[in-house]
């Protein structure tokens, strides 16, 4: 595959997949364009009219050839979607302990914060042989977050986080490209992938200048923002309590029940009026166009953080 001109190099535990399954399809559509082709050449030349009154005779059908060429491409559009099924449910679900990277998009270039504080911009370091999430927002057009050799590619949707995974299996300096057209200079918003063995990347993490962690970042901002006042530990504030709250079910007013995941905890807020928590009133101003994406991945990143408090009595409940 890598001395092939055609194709980027495979370097991600995904790659495999995603190709097997892209060269089962090309080869099943150009057997069957094949097949076709040769079939209507001969068709037409065995049948052609030999001579100007000439009419072909009746066909009246075969019983064994419809349920032939019913039954065949009934089989293999199955195997297609069961196979591809497979590849995507193993595509978007990143497994557990996997490293949490945090990507802004913006016009034209690639924002990166590690949450240990290191910040990248258009390039993105990662160790070999661990899984890294990507959780990715967009300050302004759709973007598309693409990594050839990786074989993976998520758009970035203003108003919304998207995240994706991938798993780097060798080191090396990989592309990065944003394949949604996102103004004048698109072609510009590029960038690199550096794969890394472990020990390398932890003492190049080790080694950048931060501002603290994400996590940090965002209780900086969480304290300015004075959301402290009505979110409190003890559960005596305006608001529902924060620790111990993220991947926790959240009972809303009207009786439903949704996941605090980052598009919860981001929809909360910028827009807090869209998901009322049970037993709480919507005092909540809306902070849309007051904070940055990064400043919301921040924030984000500070109520994943939150621990359970001893002293708290409910602190499953989200935010509004």
């Amino acid at each position: 595959m890598n001395k092939f001109p055609f194709f980027p190099e495979r370097a991600s535990s995904l790659a495999g997949d995603v190709d097997s399954l892209y060269f089962f399809i090309t080869a099943v559509s150009g057997f069957f364009a094949i097949l076709v082709s040769v079939a209507v050449v001969i068709f037409a030349i065995r049948y052609r009219r030999r001579r100007e009154h000439e009419v072909g005779a009746a066909i009246h059908g075969s019983t064994a050839l419809e349920v032939l060429w019913s039954v065949v491409p009934l089989i293999i559009v199955i195997v297609i979607f069961v196979w591809s099924a497979t590849v995507y449910l193993a595509i978007s679900r990143p497994p557990r302990g996997a490293m949490d990277v945090y990507v802004v998009g913006k016009q034209w270039m690639w924002k990166i914060q590690h949450p240990e504080g290191r910040r990248e911009i258009n390039e993105l370091h990662v160790p070999v042989g661990r899984p890294v999430r990507l959780t990715m927002g967009s300050e302004d057009v759709i973007h598309s977050f693409y990594v050839p050799a990786f074989r993976v590619k998520a758009d970035v949707v203003p108003g919304r986080l998207t995240t994706m995974w991938f798993q780097a299996t060798k080191p090396g300096r990989y592309h990065l490209f944003c394949t949604e057209y996102c103004g004048t200079q698109h072609s510009g918003m590029i960038g690199w992938i550096e794969a890394m063995e472990p020990a390398a990347f932890q003492a190049w993490l080790a080694g950048g200048v931060g501002e603290g962690s994400l996590a940090s970042s965002g209780e900086k901002l969480f304290q300015e923002l004075a959301c402290n006042t009505c979110h409190r530990a003890d559960s005596q504030g305006r608001g529902p309590v924060l620790d111990n709250l993220f991947g926790k079910p959240v009972s809303l007013q009207g009786g439903g029940i949704i996941t605090a995941d980052e598009n919860y905890i981001r929809e909360s807020i910028v827009n807090p009026q869209a998901k009322i928590v049970a037993g709480y009133q919507p005092l909540m101003p809306t902070f849309q166009g007051l904070i940055s994406e990064e400043g919301l991945l921040q924030l984000i990143a500070y109520v994943k953080s939150l621990g359970p408090q001893p002293s708290a009595g409910a602190g499953a409940e989200v935010k509004k």
